[in-house]
């Protein structure tokens, strides 16, 4: 069986806190259930940890855990995509992710 890759694009309005609250909630909870992970975040510091188009492209699961439109939204037309709220994730990313499993086995 090939690996489970769980990516995730994080941004918030200010780039500050919520973003890489957000990402590290995702990125812990993801790695707990055995998934590759890889996780970008835009913020004020920029565009960090890029995800590249062979990134997207052997996902499983692609989150996008956002309160503003972040930048370059047009690398994932064509792959699904969960929308949540940036509050979610950094809430209850176990809870995220179980309703993304769940949705993915059906």
């Amino acid at each position: 069986m090939s690996a489970k890759k769980l990516i995730a694009l994080c941004a918030c309005p200010m780039g500050l806190a919520h973003t890489f609250m957000a990402a590290e909630a995702i990125e812990v909870e993801a790695r707990k259930r055995g998934y590759e992970v890889k996780v970008e975040t835009q913020g004020a510091d920029g565009i960090q940890n890029e995800l590249t188009p062979a990134d997207i492209a052997e996902a499983t699961v692609i989150i996008h855990a956002t309160g503003i439109t972040p930048q370059n939204l047009e690398r994932f037309n064509g792959y699904a995509v969960y929308d949540v709220e940036l509050k979610d994730a950094v809430k209850d990313a176990g809870s995220l992710i179980d309703e993304i499993e769940q949705d993915q086995a059906q």
